[in-house]
């Protein structure tokens, strides 16, 4: 897929407008048919069962009346929305908001209701009496019927919005969808790793003949990055090398790519540059630790003086270490690219090493006080060790022992009482010093 179209795609994901207002145009083109309908019926089909049948005052106060409540809902419901997302972004932490705005249940409730409205709306405007100017009385029967049935719906799906908006602010619930989006993304960019491998990607050194550099001409969030474009923009005999990856920030001016040897770029910069897209906010899209970095964040909040909730940093921990027990078993994309004789080097993703150190460098150290959350830690990292282990990946849980060790010597130094000291030494000795054994 066309990654600006794919960009597109995600922005309409996390949109609270793009849904409702594609209701409210079906809404209008139903109202509309059906209206149609109702001018070709015949009047002896137009006594529908179930009392459906209209007076002109009966439809117009009916119409009316599900006008009014469904758009006053309309914003009863923007206004616990927006409400659910600052309280998470306030709980919890900012970065999880954007899981919040891709909700598909809020958006589908929303465009039934502004739906609903608007075809109240436009079959009313259609309903005239005898006293009315243009003659002849229009009671649209059907349209009447099938705005009732929407009401009714509406009144459904509010109860439905109620319920749902009620187990929003579940922690459990927001840290698992981070994690299954995190998961997919993951299997969906990532490849599964052969057992005992250490190394992922080979990174060639850097050039040391005559480059052209080509720069970001403005500053943002590098979303995605699109390969084949770049490979295609090359001259034949050169090779690029991407400065940066999905998930980091570009400053206007910096470094996009170096191109070796030196060629006449003045053709080329706007179609390189195009092959990058920058927004304003960091995206899952291409950037799998994103989702790693948004149940880090919760974790640290949850543990911060002013939140001071161990049990949710308990819960994201436990989702934090299934995100990375995932990455652990996976590699990123190859770093070399090779087209003929033109070839494209990306910037070194984070090892995973590195991706252990920003799953637990700040937990441990938000919890060095905490000595619940440190146990906490130490089962987690245990478990993930024995599960690695068990895969034949070994060589990844290096840097999960040092972390292990790291929050027993952390916790003994920021802890006063020497029970809790003792308690924590002695779960680090029994689960790590044994296998060493």
């Amino acid at each position: 897929m066309n990654l600006r179209l794919s960009s597109l795609i995600e922005r309409l994901r996390s949109s609270l407008f793009f849904v409702p207002m594609l209701a409210v145009i079906l809404a209008a083109v139903l109202g509309v048919v059906g209206l149609t309908v109702d001018r070709h019926v015949d009047t002896s089909v137009a006594d529908l069962p179930l009392g459906f049948t209209s007076t002109v005052e009966s439809a117009r106060t009916l119409l009316g009346v599900i006008a009014g409540a469904t758009i006053s809902f309309a914003g009863i419901a923007f206004s616990v929305s927006l409400l659910i997302i600052q309280l998470a972004s306030s709980q919890y932490s900012p970065r999880v908001v954007q899981t919040l705005f891709r909700d598909p249940f809020n958006k589908r409730v929303m465009a039934l209701v502004v739906g609903t409205f608007t075809y109240c709306v436009v079959v009313l405007r259609s309903v005239r009496s005898a006293l009315d100017p243009g003659g002849d009385p229009v009671i649209p029967n059907i349209s009447v019927a099938v705005a009732v049935v929407l009401g009714i719906a509406t009144i459904l799906a509010i109860v439905a919005f109620i319920n749902h908006s009620a187990h929003a602010m579940d922690v459990s619930e927001i840290l698992e969808r981070i994690r299954r989006e995190t998961t997919e993304q993951i299997r969906a960019e990532w490849t599964l790793s052969e057992p005992d491998s250490v190394t992922d990607n080979e990174i060639p050194p850097p050039a040391t003949e005559p480059i052209t550099v080509i720069r970001a001409d403005r500053s943002g969030w590098i979303q995605q990055i699109d390969t084949a474009a770049l490979v295609d923009c090359l001259p034949d005999g050169t090779t690029a090398c991407v400065e940066t990856y999905a998930g980091r920030y570009a400053i206007e001016r910096s470094r996009l790519i170096t191109i070796s040897p030196a060629i006449d770029a003045a053709d080329l910069e706007a179609p390189l540059r195009s092959a990058f897209v920058i927004g304003e906010t960091r995206t899952m899209q291409q950037d799998v630790t994103y989702g790693l970095r948004q149940l880090v964040d919760v974790t640290v909040k949850a543990l911060s003086p002013g939140i001071n909730d161990p049990t949710t940093a308990q819960d994201a921990i436990f989702h934090t270490a299934a995100v990375l027990s995932e990455l652990l078993r996976h590699h990123p994309p190859p770093a070399v690219i090779i087209d003929g004789d033109r070839r494209v080097v990306m910037a070194q993703q984070p090892s995973h090493g590195e991706l252990i150190q920003i799953a637990f460098e700040e937990a441990r150290r938000a919890a060095a006080t905490h000595p619940t959350v440190c146990l906490y830690l130490l089962a987690t990292l245990d478990s993930l060790i024995e599960s690695l282990n068990a895969e034949g990946h070994t060589p990844r849980t290096t840097e999960l022992h040092r972390q292990a060790r790291l929050v027993a010597k952390g916790c003994g130094r920021s802890t006063p009482l020497d029970e809790d000291i003792e308690s924590v030494n002695d779960t680090y000795a029994h689960k790590f010093n044994r296998r060493s054994l």
